[in-house]
């Protein structure tokens, strides 16, 4: 299942999407993962959580993330939940590749049985109606 949490920069999207991983790992029997941009939320997600910076990695698109993350799922067979903070920054402004990476992520997340929560930096009534339906705005 996907989640999306939309709004505007400082809207309070992050702080939402880091306590939500925070409680995710207190009641996960498995493994939580968080993907950020830039490694700003060191001390702010919990040390039970896999925390991953997206920079260090190289992602610089929508399917090198998407490559990312079904990669930790091939190789993790145990993630319960997976946060990844600022989307857009990461893939890119294309709203036409963040629904098909959405698209594409949903499958991932069925198949595996994974929660997926995604903050997007965008308004609900900006988003693809194919993607806004899932959404939340904060």
């Amino acid at each position: 299942m996907i989640t999306l949490i939309t709004g505007k920069k400082g809207s309070g999207k992050t702080k939402k999407l880091v306590d939500m991983c925070n409680l995710a790992t207190e009641q996960s029997k498995g493994n939580v993962v968080f993907v950020e941009k830039s490694s700003e939320l060191t001390y702010n997600v919990t040390h039970k959580a896999r925390l991953a910076v997206a920079e260090e990695y190289a992602i610089a698109d929508f399917d090198s993330l998407y490559g990312f993350l079904a990669g930790m799922c091939a190789g993790n067979y145990d993630i319960t939940d997976i946060f990844v903070d600022a989307v857009r920054k990461i893939g890119g402004q294309d709203l036409d590749g963040l629904e098909r990476f959405i698209r594409r992520l949903d499958l991932l997340a069925h198949h595996n049985s994974i929660n997926v929560v995604l903050s997007i930096s965008a308004d609900k009534a900006e988003l693809p109606a194919g993607i806004a339906q899932i959404a939340t705005e904060i």
